[in-house]
């Protein structure tokens, strides 16, 4: 058919076909496609019937086509019927259901690892977002990084997602603020800055797990990771000086601590051995007065048996024991004068002069007139 044909409704050479043309053209294709066609009997209201039915058919034909769908083995399909829960298809494969409007299907990946951040810039977050106070009334900026996995398709498309129109899951991400809240407002800021941060970690991961099962949300908490942990910029450089002034207090403890393990040892072993002298000396006094008593009571013994004699021996032991250990020696004479002996004189004169000559003799002493009376003499004197 030309462009000129009478058709066209007089319109211009370069100008577009009729809409009801058109329709008619496509009518006539899918008629001859099916079988159909124009004859003579049937006339021009006939072939119109044909084609309305024709294209009522693929229409059918492609809406029911549309119901055809495939599951991946990393993902779940979640079946609705008028927007209420059907089924759940967890075979991977390829899957049909009653086409829209009556159901539709929402497709879940079961295996992707997700991953959202808490008080950083990147993730659109608010400046207070990262800002919390701690247990002792410090404030303090934490950021956080969480990753999750899902459990239950069902549960992820009916009680976690929201309408969102960035697709996010932001039912987890509150979960996570009132989580971390929650564990740094029981700690104090000392332990969240230093040691803290893995056990806080933990401590964040069950706290959350706890409230998104509460929730039914379908979500498995992985990883939670603090990425940093610092004070506010206004406040940065008291915090350095509190943590250099730990490290010295840290430091100082570590030097005493070694000074300590240094002396007490020391300490301890001359203790020891004091107590060990102590014990000697005691032992020793001991012994030593138990056997005095054990020889005074033989004298004794002994004294009872002979008075007379015991004293003189006695006497005799006491002054051999005492010459042993003098060079000067007093004696005294009835006449009433002392006699000086300088023995260690006299031995060493007479180691001098032995070659030579004799030494002097010294002037004899005047003798007893007899034994008895030298005898209580010498008694009188030491009062015997």
């Amino acid at each position: 058919m030309s462009q000129n044909d009478p058709q066209w409704g007089g319109r211009r050479n370069d100008g577009p076909p009729d809409l009801d043309e058109i329709i008619r053209r496509f009518t006539q294709k899918i008629s001859r496609f099916f079988g159909g066609g124009r004859t003579p009997s049937s006339g021009r209201s006939g072939s119109g019937s044909t084609g309305l039915f024709a294209v009522i058919g693929v229409l059918l034909v492609l809406w029911g086509l549309s119901g055809f769908y495939v599951v991946d083995e990393r993902e779940n399909a979640v079946v609705l019927r008028f927007g209420r829960y059907v089924n759940t298809v967890e075979n991977s494969g390829l899957h049909w259901h009653l086409p829209w409007p009556i159901e539709r299907r929402e497709i879940v990946n079961m295996t992707e690892i997700r991953s959202l951040e808490v008080g950083t810039a990147a993730a659109g977050g608010s400046a207070d977002e990262s800002i919390m106070l701690t247990g002792d009334q410090n404030l303090i900026e934490v950021q956080l990084e969480v990753q999750y996995t899902l459990n239950s398709a069902k549960d992820y498309v009916f009680n976690n997602r929201v309408a969102d129109p960035n697709g996010r899951d932001l039912i987890v991400k509150p979960a996570a603020e009132t989580a971390i809240r929650e564990v740094v407002g029981r700690s104090k800021v000392d332990y969240v800055l230093n040691e803290g941060r893995g056990q806080i970690a933990e401590e964040t991961k069950k706290q959350m797990q706890e409230l998104l099962d509460r929730y039914g949300a379908g979500v498995s908490i992985a990883r939670v990771n603090i990425s940093d942990v610092q004070p506010p910029e206004q406040v940065q450089q008291s915090f350095a000086d509190a943590v250099k002034a730990r490290q010295d207090r840290q430091r100082l403890i570590n030097e005493g601590k070694a000074y300590a393990n240094d002396v007490i040892p020391k300490a301890q072993g001359a203790a020891a051995r004091l107590l060990e002298e102590a014990q000697g000396y005691k032992q020793r006094v001991v012994a030593q007065a138990e056997g005095d008593s054990a020889r005074f009571k033989a004298v004794a013994t002994e004294y009872s048996k002979a008075p007379q004699v015991t004293r003189d021996r006695m006497y005799l032991d006491t002054m051999q024991q005492i010459f042993q250990n003098t060079t000067k020696v007093l004696v005294d004479q009835k006449a009433g004068s002392l006699l000086y002996l300088p023995l260690d004189k006299l031995i060493q004169q007479t180691g001098a002069d032995a070659p030579a000559a004799p030494a002097p003799a010294a002037a004899p002493a005047p003798a007893p007139q007899n034994p008895d009376s030298a005898s209580q003499d010498r008694g009188a004197r030491y009062g015997r």
